[in-house]
């Protein structure tokens, strides 16, 4: 079980390193990155500050993760601690479920390079983390 803690850690900080990365003009992976209308045109232009602010919170949710695991123990047994494994497990569960839309589970724009990924990688993902956050609370609790 904590295999599964750790592993979800360093997919945690290695997908913060991409949004870093991004943010700072990095162009790796970007072509599929961001969900496509069906003009296959961006569905959104993300700004720096705001890749920057996802980066920062996905090393926070790594952090947490950790801390209600058991792994580092500073702040464990505190309740924001639990609470914030509660709101990314949920966040990483709604992000699975999807808009309906362009992502996750029930998107209905498919066929995009994105969608075909989102389809493959990152929903399932998203799921992992969902379970790795419970999991952790379950540890923790």
């Amino acid at each position: 079980m904590i295999a599964i803690i750790v592993i979800s850690a360093l997919q945690l900080i290695s997908i913060s390193g991409l949004h870093v990365y991004c943010a700072f003009g990095g162009t790796w992976g970007s072509s599929v990155a961001i969900p496509e209308t069906k003009a296959r045109q961006p569905a959104f232009v993300p700004g720096k500050a705001g890749t920057l602010a996802v980066a920062v919170l996905l090393v926070a949710a790594s952090v947490l993760l950790l801390i209600e695991a058991g792994l580092v123990k500073a702040f464990s047994g505190f309740f924001v601690v639990t609470l914030g494994c509660w709101v990314c497990a949920i966040v990483f569960g709604l992000r699975a479920v999807g808009d309906f839309r362009y992502v996750g589970l029930t998107k209905r724009l498919r066929g995009t390079r994105f969608a075909t990924l989102d389809s493959y990688m990152f929903t399932p993902l998203c799921l992992w983390l969902c379970f790795a956050f419970l999991l952790a609370i379950q540890i923790g609790g």
